[in-house]
């Protein structure tokens, strides 16, 4: 069974979060912060698109905590010209990655029927932006071998895959040119 097969997980990382990419959303699209209730959307939107994680509130309580105003700097939803959301992501942190804080792109999400339409590209400019004005220098994002769309997107925003293994190093091997990329 190969690498995307077997859903392997994998740490990409971003140096220093200056020229980001800009991308700005079609018409009719508007991205805004975290709102009461937003918990809900990120369920459905999450539910929908991630086939590998059981979403539940207590997953997204766990990654989020409770307090809501740190959601309201963090979490952008991604709305569809009617209105509805239709793609969640966060510009989060991690105090400990690899020694040291880090920001952390974390759980960047479209439903199913929105994706394919590059609409994930001004999320991730708002996340990388986001996580720059929040004093972060430097992002990671984790990810899995079954995402090659996402690790498309990852790579074309800069961030590179993170090898701490020779299994790793065989793993990415294998997986970069099916997006595109030679070793």
């Amino acid at each position: 069974m190969s690498a995307v097969e077997n859903n392997l997980p994998l740490k990409m990382s971003r140096a220093n979060l200056e020229h980001v990419p800009e991308f700005t959303l079609p018409d009719g699209f508007a991205l805004r912060c975290h709102q009461p209730g937003d918990e809900l959307h990120w369920l459905r939107i999450q539910a929908a698109a991630d086939r590998y994680h059981n979403i539940s509130p207590a997953l997204f309580d766990r990654q989020f905590g409770s307090d809501r105003n740190l959601l309201s700097a963090r979490q952008c939803y991604l709305l569809a010209p009617a209105g509805d959301a239709v793609g969640t992501g966060t510009a989060w942190w991690d105090d400990d990655f690899q020694g040291c804080r880090w920001g952390r792109v974390h759980w960047l999400a479209l439903a199913p029927e929105f994706q394919g339409r590059g609409l994930a590209k001004p999320l991730m400019t708002w996340v990388c932006r986001r996580l720059r004005e929040l004093g972060h220098d430097r992002a990671y994002l984790s990810t899995s071998t079954a995402r090659r769309a996402a690790i498309g997107l990852y790579l074309r925003f800069g961030f590179e895959p993170l090898i701490l293994s020779a299994e790793e190093a065989a793993v990415w091997r294998g997986l970069l040119p099916s997006v595109g990329r030679n070793v």
